[in-house]
């Protein structure tokens, strides 16, 4: 196994400053959460890993992508499944996900993984507070219950990002 740090704080400091505008650097989608979020775990110092196969991998290059880099369902099962380079774990609760870690949503509740946002703080009860693209929000309650999106069906992913990768 191979180390990698990944900054909590710097991915964060990026989720700050772009939750309501975009780097240039990078492309622009339309439906763009999950393209904000890799932009912020790629700040943080997550590797990326598969070019130029744009369905294996996580990465980002000026003029193509992999899936999972801007597609919350991509990306979710990425999140899950990978063994190398970015890597995550799957944990229970909401509360026990940190400042940089990641929320993934199914709205509808049909195993179609809809929207990503990223942790950045926790409230006064040790729930955590989200950035997000798309509808642009910052320190929104990580449940989504103000979204239009939102419907009782909802389901949600918790991802606690890792520093190993091989």
């Amino acid at each position: 196994m191979v180390q990698f740090f990944y900054d909590r704080e710097r991915a964060v400091a990026y989720a700050e400053m772009w939750w309501n505008s975009y780097n240039p650097a990078f492309p622009i989608f339309a439906v763009d959460c999950t393209n904000y979020i890799s932009q912020c775990l790629f700040a943080g110092g997550a590797p990326m890993r598969g070019e130029p196969n744009r369905q294996e991998g996580w990465w980002c290059r000026p003029n193509t992508w992999s899936y999972s880099w801007s597609v919350s369902h991509s990306f979710y099962w990425y999140l899950k499944a990978s063994t190398t380079g970015l890597r995550a774990v799957q944990v229970d609760s909401a509360r026990e996900l940190y400042p940089g870690d990641v929320i993934c949503y199914d709205f509808e509740g049909d195993e179609r993984w809809d929207h990503t946002t990223i942790v950045v703080a926790k409230d006064i009860d040790g729930m955590p507070l989200v950035n997000a693209h798309t509808d642009n929000s910052q320190h929104r309650n990580w449940m989504y219950m103000d979204s239009r999106a939102w419907t009782p069906n909802i389901r949600y992913a918790f991802f606690r990002i890792t520093n190993t990768y091989d």
